[in-house]
């Protein structure tokens, strides 16, 4: 299903998109992404992760939802 960017409902935001979202929906996507990123983990360890690739792109999505917070952190304090 495609959102009203255009994108898939499973593709994730840009940087650009998500500074646009405040601090507290950055640590509840950065949550989710972390518990995704878990669930990958097991799939990988009992050998029934479909696609291996999804487990890199969760961890480079974890990491720029953090790189975006850690910004919105640093220029308001």
């Amino acid at each position: 299903m495609k959102t009203a960017s255009g994108r898939m409902e499973s593709e994730m935001a840009t940087a650009k998109e998500l500074k646009e979202l405040s601090a507290d929906d950055l640590k509840q996507r950065a949550a989710e992404l972390r518990e995704t990123l878990f669930q990958d983990q097991l799939k990988r360890r009992t050998g029934s992760l479909d696609n291996p690739a999804e487990r890199t792109t969760h961890r480079r999505d974890l990491a720029r939802v953090l790189t975006v917070l850690t910004q919105k952190t640093k220029a308001q304090g």
